[in-house]
């Protein structure tokens, strides 16, 4: 499944950036953003077409938000507040030029972020994969 392999190729990425170590350079926190963006939009695609895949017909024209919400009322993701915060995270980085936040978002993305991304992975792999 495509939309699978990319999305651990995302997450396999991201975990590689996350070992790097501030101070960062601009490419580097660029880089750490940017990997953090594919691996979300990857997740939130692959949550998508599973969801579709086994039944529930009301994740074919889901946003994110919505994707979110189907896959934790599936139990595709159990904690649907760290899923939101992702979301928020992303739309932030997306709209900020502030160095403050984007480093404030890298220590999220290190210390809580991949781990929602890994047990999203585990539980794709155990429960969802046809």
């Amino acid at each position: 499944m495509k939309k699978y392999e990319n999305f651990c190729k995302a997450l396999g990425n991201l975990k590689i950036g996350t070992q790097l170590e501030p101070p960062y350079t601009i490419v580097e926190q660029t880089g750490i953003v940017g990997l953090f963006e594919i691996c979300f939009e990857q997740s939130w695609k692959l949550m998508k077409e599973l969801l579709e895949l086994h039944g529930r017909h009301e994740a074919s024209s889901g946003s994110p938000r919505q994707i979110i919400k189907i896959a934790f009322q599936s139990g595709m993701i159990t904690d649907e507040d760290a899923w939101l915060e992702l979301l928020e995270v992303r739309n932030l980085l997306a709209h900020t030029y502030s160095d403050e936040q984007t480093l404030d978002s890298i220590r999220k993305i290190k210390a809580d972020f991949v781990s929602v991304f890994e047990k999203l992975k585990n539980e794709i792999d155990d429960n969802w994969l046809l």
